[in-house]
C-alpha cells in the first residue's frame, strides 16, 4: 500500500549548477507532475525521522563535517554517477571525471539511495544511515531546480531501491515491486517478488517501450515483463538465487548471475532462450555488477574477488540469437580455454569462454563497473565494504577508476586515471 503526496511550488531557485556548468545536463523536457491530495504518513514511521525541506537546505562545508558512502549508482548513460552520504548526496561526472555539484543538509541528511534521472533535474531520494534525512519508507522526488522535493511516495515497508525513466518510476521493496507514471503518479502495475533484500531491478532505457526485469517468485527465477506486448517470462536462469542481473539498454538482452558466482549467462529477453555462457572462474564469488556496452558487444563483471572482467559477446544487440558481426579492424582474442578441443570429454569447465580482458583490484572490496563514453575504456567505482551496498564506507576508500582494455590482444587493462572522490580536501 502506497500514499502519495505533492507540494505547492513555493520556491523557483533555479540554481541547479553553476553557469559553466549547465551545459553539462541535457536539455530534456520533464512533464510537469501533477499535485495530489496530501496524505498522512503511515501509522507506524518512525516520529524521528526528519520531514521534508519546503526550504533550500543550509550547507554543511565539507571540512567541518566530511562525508561517509552510504550508496553509489550510474545514471542511465553511465555518463555520470550519484553518491548517497550520511550528510547528503554528490554528483559527479565521469569523462572528465569531476564532481558536478553536491547537496548537504544541516540536520540529519543521511541518503541511503540516489537515482538520477539522466541529467536532468529530478533525482529519487530515500533516506539511510544512522540519520536518515527521510523515513527510509518514502521516496521522495527531488527537483534542484527548485532544491526541494516535490512529491512523495510513501509504503509500508522499508525501499529497497529506485529506478527513472522518463516516463516511469519503478519502486522496489522487499517483496514487491510498484511501477507508476511518472506525470501524475498513477499507479500502473504491481509485482510480487522473492525475497528481495538488494532491491535487484533493471528496466530497459532505450527509446521503446518499458521492458522490466526482477526476480520471480522461486530461487533461480527472473521475471521479464514486456509492457508494450502486455507479455510476462518466466526465466529459470540458474539453480542457486539470482545475485545480479543486467538488462542491453534496449531490453533484449539479459545478464545474470547467481550466488554461486562462477557463471554468467546471457539470455534473450523475448523467448527467454540462453545465448551465451561465461566464466568469470571456478571459485565461489559474490558478483556485485554487470554491465553491458551500448552496443552490448561487451559485458563487464566485477566480484569479491577483486577483478574487474571484460567478455566478448558473440550476439548482436538488435537480432538476439544471431551471431555478432565484428569488423576487420576489431578483431578479437580467443576467450576459449586451450582444452575446449576435449569438450564433451572432460566437465564443462574446460570448454568455458572466459573473459579477454582483465583489471585487478582489492579482493574482498566490493566494485560497481560500466563502460566509459570514450571506446573499450570501463569506469570502476569502488566501494570498500562487505556487508552490502548500505554500509557505511570509509572515506578514503572511495574510488574512480578509468580504464582502458585491448579488443584485439586482451589481458590486463591499463588504468588511465584514478581518484578518491569523497576526499574531504579534494577540489573539482
Amino acid at each position: 500500500m502506497a500514499t502519495l503526496s505533492a507540494y505547492p511550488n513555493t520556491n523557483t531557485n533555479t540554481n541547479f549548477l553553476s553557469p559553466t556548468d549547465q551545459s553539462n545536463l541535457d536539455r530534456e523536457s520533464i512533464p510537469p507532475m501533477q499535485n495530489h491530495p496530501s496524505a498522512e504518513p503511515d501509522s507506524d514511521a518512525n516520529p524521528n525521522f526528519h520531514s521534508p525541506l519546503l526550504d533550500p537546505p543550509d550547507s554543511v562545508p565539507p571540512a567541518v563535517a566530511p562525508s561517509s558512502l552510504l550508496h553509489l549508482s550510474f545514471n542511465q548513460d553511465h555518463g555520470c554517477f550519484a553518491a548517497g552520504t550520511d550528510h547528503g548526496f554528490r554528483i559527479y561526472n565521469c569523462d572528465p571525471f569531476r564532481e558536478i555539484f553536491r547537496r548537504d543538509f544541516d540536520r540529519g541528511g543521511g541518503i541511503g539511495v540516489v537515482e538520477m534521472l539522466f541529467r536532468c533535474n529530478i533525482l529519487a531520494l530515500v533516506g539511510g544511515g544512522p540519520d536518515p534525512q527521510y523515513p527510509p519508507n518514502k521516496v521522495m522526488i527531488w527537483d534542484d531546480h527548485q532544491s526541494r522535493c516535490i512529491s512523495e511516495l510513501s509504503f509500508r515497508s522499508e525501499v529497497r531501491s529506485v529506478r527513472l525513466r522518463r516516463d516511469r518510476i519503478i519502486v522496489v521493496l522487499e517483496q514487491k515491486i510498484f511501477v507508476y507514471n511518472f506525470v501524475d503518479l498513477k499507479l500502473l502495475h504491481q509485482i510480487e517478488t522473492i525475497a528481495n533484500p538488494k532491491g535487484l531491478c533493471a528496466v530497459s532505457q532505450g527509446a521503446g517501450s518499458l521492458v522490466l526485469v526482477c526476480p520471480g517468485l522461486q530461487k533461480g527465477q527472473v521475471r521479464v515483463e514486456h509492457y508494450a506486448s502486455k507479455r510476462t517470462k518466466f526465466i529459470m536462469a540458474h539453480d542457486s538465487r539470482i545475485a545480479c542481473f543486467a538488462l542491453s539498454q534496449d531490453g533484449q538482452l539479459l545478464a545474470t548471475a547467481s550466488t554461486k558466482g562462477t557463471l554468467v549467462r546471457i539470455y534473450n529477453t523475448i523467448d527467454g532462450s540462453l545465448l551465451q555462457e561465461v566464466r568469470r572462474g571456478a571459485d565461489r564469488a559474490e558478483i556485485y555488477s554487470l554491465a553491458f556496452s551500448s552496443n552490448a558487444q561487451w559485458l563487464a563483471v566485477s566480484s569479491d574477488k577483486g577483478t574487474v572482467h571484460v567478455f566478448s559477446l558473440k550476439i548482436s544487440a538488435g537480432s538476439p540469437g544471431t551471431t555478432q558481426s565484428r569488423s576487420t579492424s576489431e578483431p578479437v582474442v580467443s576467450s576459449h580455454s586451450s582444452l575446449s578441443f576435449i569438450k564433451g570429454v572432460l566437465p564443462k569447465y574446460f570448454s568455458s569462454e572466459w573473459s579477454v580482458a582483465q583489471f585487478r583490484l582489492v579482493e574482498g572490496s566490493q566494485y560497481l563497473v560500466a563502460f566509459g563514453h570514450q571506446k573499450n575504456t570501463v569506469v570502476i567505482l569502488g566501494i570498500d565494504g562487505r556487508k552490502g551496498l548500505k554500509v557505511v564506507i570509509d572515506i578514503m576508500e572511495c574510488s574512480f577508476y578509468r580504464c582502458q582494455f585491448d579488443p584485439v590482444n586482451g589481458g590486463e587493462m591499463t588504468q588511465l586515471e584514478y581518484h578518491n572522490f569523497l576526499k574531504p580536501e579534494a577540489a573539482f
